[in-house]
């Protein structure tokens, strides 16, 4: 399979399982809470809604919070088999981890820190239920850069090393 191919299925992979975990923790966060109303389909994305008039702020904060926290534990995980990743004979495979976990690791703290200004808030909206939404921007910023740092100094470099 030449690199291109491999390239898109990471790619399209790495986008739904994005979407999968991210969505897949406010739909915990909704039922755990009993307050889940409905899964929105929307374009080529999904979105949980909730019965926002029956949770308290904490509530819709820990909700709006919970597909970021989620992403960045799988991100994580990721990480910290980079090592046994990188073994594995099937490029395609390997490619399907290398662009999971840059999706999981960057697309939040991207959103949540430069992004929600522009798009209408989604997530960031309950998160500021929580705290300032200035303190969460900066925090999800320090999460983004230390994420690319890692990326760049410890991923790549072994990725690299495993595709040649």
């Amino acid at each position: 399979m030449s690199k291109r191919a491999r390239q898109y299925i990471g790619i399209l992979v790495a986008i739904v399982a994005y979407y999968i975990i991210h969505e897949g923790a406010h739909l915990l966060a909704a039922l755990l809470q009993g307050v889940f109303k409905q899964i929105n389909f929307m374009g080529l994305g999904i979105q949980i809604d909730v019965f926002a008039d029956q949770m308290s702020n904490t509530q819709m904060g820990i909700f709006c919070l919970a597909g970021a926290i989620a992403t960045f534990v799988c991100g994580w995980i990721l990480v910290l088999l980079c090592g046994k990743i990188c073994t594995l004979k099937s490029p395609v495979i390997k490619a399907i981890f290398w662009y999971v976990t840059i999706a999981l690791l960057i697309l939040d703290p991207l959103y949540l820190s430069v992004l929600c200004g522009f798009f209408g808030g989604g997530d960031m909206n309950g998160i500021r239920l929580l705290m300032p939404e200035t303190a969460a921007r900066i925090i999800f910023a320090v999460i983004g850069v230390l994420h690319i740092v890692v990326i760049w100094k410890y991923l790549l470099p072994r990725y690299k090393e495993a595709f040649n």
